[in-house]
């Protein structure tokens, strides 16, 4: 008879196989999806007036004001918006770093 046993057989296993995949998902989904929502918290906790920013729907802006989770957001000449601090994704380089 054919002894099964080594390497093989413990990979062969549905528990085995399952936490791999598990171990996997993690790494490849769940890991970077954190890394991007810790970055988001700590871009929106640093805003400040004068910053240049996007918002979600595409609206380019300078922050004027910011009244604890919503923002007094400047677009054009007396045009002055109030949205959401979530709303925010992006914050534009300033010239000075380009």
């Amino acid at each position: 008879m054919f002894q099964t046993g080594g390497l093989g057989a413990a990979l062969g296993t549905p528990w085995v196989m399952m936490a791999v995949v598990m171990g996997i998902f993690y790494v490849m989904l769940i890991l970077p999806q954190q890394r991007q929502r810790k970055k988001l918290q700590q871009m929106l906790g640093a805003l400040k007036s004068g910053d240049k920013v996007i918002t979600n729907g595409g609206i380019y802006g300078t922050i004027s004001g910011i009244d604890g989770e919503t923002v007094i957001l400047k677009i054009a000449d007396q045009v002055k918006i109030r949205i959401a601090r979530s709303a925010i994704t992006q914050v534009e380089a300033s010239e000075d770093a380009k």
